[in-house]
């Protein structure tokens, strides 16, 4: 008798850890799956949802050995909705034929000028990069940057820099034409429209403030808010940087909603995270983004580490289609 009463304690205390973990998944899942980006915490947990979808298949599943049939299946059952969201970023999407100029955009958040130039140089060298998006552009980064010999491969610049991590700017090897893309933002964006022969493109160094300040989400909301739309009627459009963002969330779904298809998405590398570099707390995640515009078929996307800084970059080539 006395066995009895203890195999009935101990299955009722790992059905109510169960239906526990089960309540919590399915709270993170229904966020995301409404597209509530809602307060810092939820904000924080949407960037995670790779993760806790994962979670969730392992939960649906060990609750369906344990025979906790309705927890197993209920979960099971909301996480394949969300690894059908999820899943397909690993994989490439079919490519369209583009004939028109073939462009290499890469983007590097400097960490508040911490990251190396030359490192930043190499990259582009490497990579025979044709405009360049820098976020957290500092004064004496600009001074490395010269040290380093940025001029002399991408010669055409706009440079916003300020101290702190409010400072953005473009390099280009094309000449440029600084361009207002966004409203005020909490830090500054630059814009410009890149002189490439044939046709020209705008481009946006990206970066809304963090949603995870003490603050709230609140400026981050704008920020995104702020961000251009692709125009069907006007030039091809590229939106680079550290977005502060995932696929998950609403604020960046809306602009994909519009036209841009994220260049990591389109080549299979989705899940490849961007920050932190080198970490493995807090969770890695991709929040640093070339977003093309729908027009231009993409043809590959990379991540490169930049020491000194706790983002990777990204770079990506794509055809600018002819007029």
């Amino acid at each position: 008798m006395v066995d009895i009463e203890e195999r009935r304690t101990r299955r009722g205390g790992t059905t109510f850890l169960l239906v526990v973990a089960a309540i919590a998944f399915a709270l993170a899942a229904f966020t995301r799956l409404l597209g509530i980006d809602g307060t810092r915490y939820t904000l924080a947990t949407t960037a995670l949802t790779p993760y806790f979808t994962a979670a969730g298949v392992v939960l649906g599943v060990l609750a369906l050995l344990l025979r906790r049939w309705a927890v197993g299946t209920t979960t099971l059952l909301i996480a394949v909705v969300l690894v059908a969201a999820v899943a397909p970023r690993a994989f490439p999407d079919s490519r369209p034929v583009g004939v028109g100029q073939e462009v290499t955009v890469m983007s590097a958040n400097l960490l508040v000028g911490r990251a190396e130039a030359e490192a930043v140089v190499a990259a582009v060298k490497e990579h025979d990069v044709d405009v360049l998006a820098l976020q957290e552009l500092t004064p004496a980064m600009v001074l490395d940057f010269e040290r380093a010999g940025l001029d002399r491969v991408l010669p055409f610049r706009h440079f916003l820099d300020e101290p702190g991590g409010s400072g953005s700017g473009i390099a280009s090897r094309y000449p440029l034409s600084p361009r207002t893309l966004t409203p005020p933002s909490t830090l500054r964006q630059a814009g410009a429209l890149v002189d490439l022969p044939g046709q020209d493109f705008e481009v946006l160094s990206v970066h809304p403030l963090p949603p995870v300040v003490d603050a709230g989400p609140e400026r981050w909301q704008r920020d995104m808010a702020g961000l251009p739309e692709r125009e069907f009627a006007g030039p091809v459009r590229v939106l680079a940087g550290d977005f502060n963002a995932t696929l998950d969330h609403a604020g960046l779904r809306r602009l994909l909603n519009s036209g841009y298809v994220d260049a990591a998405d389109e080549v299979g590398a989705g899940l490849t995270p961007t920050w932190p570099s080198g970490a493995l707390w807090p969770p890695p995640v991709a929040i640093d983004h070339v977003l093309v515009d729908g027009r231009c078929p993409v043809d590959t996307f990379a991540v490169v580490d930049i020491p000194g800084s706790d983002h990777r970059a990204v770079v990506t080539r794509f055809v600018v289609p002819a007029p």
